[in-house]
């Protein structure tokens, strides 16, 4: 990092080897309320700052908190059953206990983790 707020860690070997990146897909994510949240640049561009950034599937914010992760996650299993229930013309117990373990669950269990 130069003192002036410019990472040329891959910018600079970017311009050397002729690689060329997409500045729009590139953001800033200030960790912690106390940052004192620089601008930088890639080259001659400036880098926005993001709120919260997904990767990986997971949805961070500044505090590293996920309870945003967590409420998409429930209503996006919300979803997926009101779609089985739309969908199936049989409402058996035995149909939504084999589609909820295969349709549901993994979403639900995926945000356990986090």
């Amino acid at each position: 990092m130069s003192p002036r707020g410019t990472w040329t860690g891959l910018g600079g070997g970017a311009c050397a080897n002729i690689i060329k990146f997409n500045k729009a897909k590139w953001k800033v994510l200030h960790i912690d309320q106390g940052n004192p949240k620089h601008k930088y640049r890639l080259g001659r561009e400036w880098i926005e700052s993001s709120p919260e950034e997904k990767d990986l599937g997971v949805l961070v914010d500044e505090e590293l908190g996920m309870s945003r992760q967590c409420v998409f996650t429930a209503q996006k299993a919300s979803h997926i059953l009101g779609h089985i229930k739309r969908s199936m013309a049989s409402r058996s117990r035995e149909m939504i206990l084999t589609l909820y373990p295969a349709q549901v669950r993994p979403h639900l269990e995926y945000c356990l983790q986090l």
